[in-house]
């Protein structure tokens, strides 16, 4: 098993936990964003998006974090990251969109050098908007957590992939 990522990529740092929760060997296989690597056709051809991670199991290359997790789950159910009940697994689905689709976007690289770009934002503009919607995030998300948490994990009374989606954040 490959895994292609960047190390300050908080996607890569998501399945990292989940590989070394579930106790996985893995070749970590970096993809050196800062250089543009990742436009490169040899990554391309692995991704076309261009994005880490890319996870790499024999023959099959599954990218988006959410979907290798999901992949990792099933085909290495133990231990298990969701919980056994369908309101669980909701709920830890929940976290993984808050997360994934509403807090981790706004900080991405690609996103902000677009507002720097095609909106003539400086840094302290950037920053402001960043601030204003990862805040929205994590006041719902801390809301949700308040009334779901142990204290302890995100969901239920153990790790689950709502912990590995929060840790990098």
């Amino acid at each position: 098993m490959k895994l292609y990522g960047y190390y300050r990529s908080s996607a890569s740092y998501r399945i990292r936990i989940v590989l070394h929760a579930k106790q996985l060997a893995f070749e970590n296989v970096p993809v050196l964003l800062n250089t543009g690597e990742h436009h490169e056709a040899d990554f391309k051809r692995i991704n076309p998006q261009g994005f880490v991670p890319v996870l790499q199991d024999g023959a099959s290359c599954i990218s988006q974090s959410a979907a290798i997790a999901e992949y990792l789950e099933e085909t290495c159910p133990t231990p298990a990251l969701l919980p056994e009940d369908a309101t669980g697994r909701a709920q830890v689905r929940e976290v993984l969109g808050i997360i994934g689709s509403d807090i981790h976007p706004i900080q991405n690289l690609r996103i902000l050098k677009y507002l720097r770009k095609e909106f003539g934002q400086d840094d302290d503009g950037v920053a402001e908007w960043c601030r204003h919607w990862i805040g929205e995030g994590f006041t719902a998300l801390e809301s949700l957590l308040n009334e779901r948490s142990d204290g302890r994990f995100c969901i239920g009374g153990k790790m689950t992939l709502a912990d590995a989606w929060l840790i990098p954040q």
